[in-house]
């Protein structure tokens, strides 16, 4: 019997993070052959170079390729991207590529799967934000055939972007199938692995936004004053690489020697959530915020409008990039309590078994190569 061949796309931490539980569930069946195609920030020591974690995770056919040229030019990237990944795919002749959100590198596996007449399964479309990346997605959903969204509301969006709704399948957040705490390693080793020795501490993290690049210099001071005038205790972690990354890394140089900040190229995915579950917040504009953060109960400061348009819960406290403002939600945050109300909006922690089921189901295999928009029903 000829195995399904899947190749999974990654291009960052968080990516593979979402991709890690499905990889994994697809890899242990004896019906398909799993490779992976590890690019973008997984190949850059500035960032950690966290192709390793993809390896330390005991996957195989990895496949490593560099497609980042300089942060100034990402349309050369995704040129790059789509060059190598072509030739990449020729060779091992995939049946189904899955990629997932919304970098350039996702838009690269779709537009080479639609145009060599491959099936591209999309994770996580329909969200929203407020940069490049929401068109970056929404460019991605069109060129896709097969959508595993997060909840309703994204399936929602995908029918108002002209897809069919029998090619959407709600599947909820995969991340969240790491996030149950008896999966995750224990505080105290993690604190070990990191050499860290904050008793209390929060996350941040902060991202460029491309749309914004002219005013990032100011945005990240006015972040990174924040920081240091709250006189509390930070794990930072460094910002993806985007136009605007080289701007924030410059001014993270005043962390140094500051011994309330402890700075990351990155972070192991479980060990992340284990620091996240245990922080008194998490700030920035990461989606982390807006996701792992309300299952753990975990308050978010969003500054900016990076995450603009996403959930909006009770946890999250979203503020300008104004020091003063900043500094008033670090206070409000410190001493906020919340409820688990809005804890299963992207699911309860089973995506790998629903991801099975689909691979499994003959339909999948018959959807039509060919898209077409689907018109929306007018009230008669």
């Amino acid at each position: 019997m000829n195995k399904k061949k899947i190749v999974f796309l990654t291009g960052t931490r968080a990516d593979f993070g979402k991709l890690k539980s499905l990889i994994k569930i697809s890899q242990e069946s004896d019906e398909y052959e799993v490779h992976i195609f590890a690019t973008g920030m997984h190949m850059n020591s500035l960032y950690g170079a966290t192709v390793d974690e993809i390896y330390k995770s005991g996957f195989k056919n990895i496949y490593q390729y560099i497609n980042h040229e300089t942060i100034e030019y990402m349309d050369r990237t995704l040129a790059k991207t789509i060059d190598g990944f072509s030739h990449y795919i020729a060779e091992v002749k995939p049946d189904i590529i899955v990629v997932h959100g919304d970098r350039l590198e996702a838009m690269a596996g779709a537009i080479v799967g639609s145009f060599n007449n491959i099936l591209v399964a999309h994770i996580e479309g329909g969200e929203i934000s407020g940069t490049i990346d929401e068109s970056i997605r929404h460019s991605v959903t069109k060129l896709a055939h097969i959508h595993l969204v997060a909840n309703e509301e994204a399936k929602t969006r995908l029918i108002q972007l002209g897809e069919f709704e029998d090619s959407i399948f709600v599947l909820g957040s995969p991340d969240l199938d790491l996030m149950n705490p008896s999966n995750l390693p224990s505080l105290n080793s993690v604190k070990e692995y990191y050499d860290i020795e904050f008793e209390e501490f929060s996350i941040a993290i902060f991202h460029p936004i491309t749309t914004e690049y002219d005013k990032i210099t100011q945005h990240v001071k006015e972040f990174v004053d924040s920081l240091i005038e709250s006189n509390l205790n930070y794990i930072v972690i460094y910002p993806n690489n985007d136009l605007g990354s080289i701007e924030i890394l410059s001014e993270y140089k005043r962390f140094e020697n500051n011994r309330r900040f402890k700075i990351f190229p990155s972070l192991r995915f479980e060990y992340f959530l284990k620091l996240l579950k245990n922080s008194n917040f998490i700030i920035g504009n990461s989606s982390a915020g807006i996701r792992e953060a309300p299952f753990y109960n975990i308050t978010t400061i969003d500054i900016g409008s990076r995450q603009n348009g996403r959930v909006i819960l009770p946890s999250i406290l979203h503020t300008d990039y104004d020091k003063t403002i900043i500094l008033k939600a670090i206070e409000k945050a410190v001493n906020k309590t919340n409820k688990d109300d809005n804890k299963y909006l992207f699911g309860k922690g089973h995506s790998d078994k629903l991801f099975l089921d689909l691979l499994n189901s003959k339909e999948l295999w018959l959807t039509s190569h060919q898209k077409q928009f689907q018109e929306l029903q007018k009230n008669e």
